[in-house]
């Protein structure tokens, strides 16, 4: 099992063709993606082909071969997707998601960094009037391992297995993902961490909650905005399954905004302290750092370290 995304998963790439595009497409393809179409209305009607790892079960080193859609409606008229991520430049990403959510698009994961606050406000509240789920903006994206990866996650550093992820950060992603890679993850999402994101750490806990494979929950977050306060609350009344944590900014300078957008604090609103201190309170073990973090994991499951 996992959450949002599924081997049965059919991916569009918005922005294929450009050079991050491109990139990630074959990475994701040499994950075992099943991405089935691009986006582009300058080249409809072209394919594009993807040379991925000869490693890649099945398929010989042969180069994929992959459609160009003219709009996010033919390519799912076309394919059936059910799954967009979004590559576009910033100026272009609400027009970008307005379409998929029009389309009847179900998930559409926003890797685009640099969007306005105010179009993302836009987009994500008219997706949801759509009922199209949004991944970010700002984002890494998610991977289910071993089944389909959507976004710029590293598909080779961890397997499948029974914790599930959440976090604002794509870098601390990656580093629980490889620190915990003998125990394997069942869905990992990074969520972004701009000061409006589509789905929310409660999002990801309640799925995760309902997921008969995962096991534990990592929470990972970072100073600025109550997200994790909240999150504290819904996990002292909702989620039954261990919950370990870990915030980013512990050693931030006080009264200092720092990384992402969404990284602002107020006096003591905010903090890392503040957020440690929400979670610890409903049971939550919360790590002073990513290792720390990993072995409370260990030390939850019962995996000596």
């Amino acid at each position: 099992m996992a959450i949002y995304l599924t081997k049965e998963s059919k991916v569009l790439v918005q922005g294929m063709t450009g050079g991050e595009g491109m990139k990630h497409t074959r990475r994701m393809l040499a994950a075992g993606t099943n991405v089935v179409g691009g986006v582009n209305p300058r080249k409809a009607g072209h394919t594009v082909d993807f040379d991925v790892p000869q490693c890649l079960k099945g398929l010989g080193g042969t180069p994929i071969a992959v459609p160009v859609f003219g709009s996010v409606a033919a390519g799912i008229r076309a394919t059936g997707a059910d799954v967009t991520v979004v590559f576009v430049p910033p100026a272009f990403a609400k027009a970008a998601v307005v379409e998929a959510a029009d389309a009847g698009i179900g998930l559409a994961v926003v890797i685009t960094e640099g969007i306005p606050v105010h179009d993302s406000v836009a987009f994500t509240s008219y997706a949801k009037t759509k009922g199209t789920r949004i991944i970010g903006p700002n984002c890494p994206g998610l991977i289910t391992p071993g089944q389909s990866n959507a976004g710029i996650i590293p598909a080779d550093i961890t397997k499948p297995g029974r914790i599930g992820l959440v976090s604002k950060s794509g870098t601390l992603t990656y580093q629980l993902m490889y620190e915990l890679r003998d125990i394997g993850f069942s869905t990992c999402v990074g969520i972004g961490g701009d000061p409006v994101v589509g789905t929310s750490h409660i999002d990801c806990l309640a799925a995760f909650q309902d997921d008969p494979d995962t096991e534990l929950i990592v929470l990972i977050g970072e100073i600025g905005g109550d997200a994790e306060e909240r999150a504290a609350a819904y996990i002292r009344d909702h989620v039954t399954k261990p919950v370990v944590g870990y915030i980013a900014g512990f050693t931030a300078p006080e009264g200092k905004t720092m990384g992402h957008a969404g990284a602002i604090v107020s006096g003591s609103s905010g903090t890392a302290a503040a957020k440690k201190e929400a979670l610890e309170a409903v049971g939550v073990r919360v790590g002073s750092t990513p290792t720390e973090t990993a072995r409370l994991v260990l030390d939850r499951l019962g995996v000596g370290t």
